[in-house]
């Protein structure tokens, strides 16, 4: 019950659908993710401690970095199941389009950039 009850928190909000959503095909920086989601840091690091704790995304370390990507095969049967369920059900809104589009031109900038540009604002 615990495992549903913090999976359906996770996937309660907007920005974490749609951060979950990005991660589909790749990981990302998180200074990557909060450029799609237009929101600050420390709010797009929140959104992914909740996804983490869920164990829809797991995290490593790089540097000064953090990337994420969606659950591996170790996840349980119940987080695969949600997000092949997000990803059959939202990944053909117009949103979710959009921030496709998006994606497209933040990877096109180097993510050690991005990051240095993010914390100068």
């Amino acid at each position: 019950m615990r495992e549903f009850i913090s999976i359906t928190k996770a996937l309660s909000d907007e920005s974490r659908v749609r951060a979950l959503l990005a991660l589909r095909d790749r990981e990302l920086c998180v200074c990557q993710i909060v450029e799609l989601l237009g929101l600050s840091p420390s709010t797009v690091s929140k959104h992914m401690s909740i996804l983490k704790h869920a164990r829809l995304v797991e995290a490593r370390k790089e540097r000064r970095w953090m990337y994420y990507r969606l659950a591996e095969d170790d996840a349980p049967a119940a987080v695969h199941a949600a997000i092949a369920w997000v990803l059959d059900v939202l990944s053909t809104t117009r949103r979710i389009k959009q921030d496709v589009k998006t994606l497209k031109e933040v990877l096109k900038i180097d993510p050690e950039e991005l990051c240095r540009v993010q914390s100068r604002r």
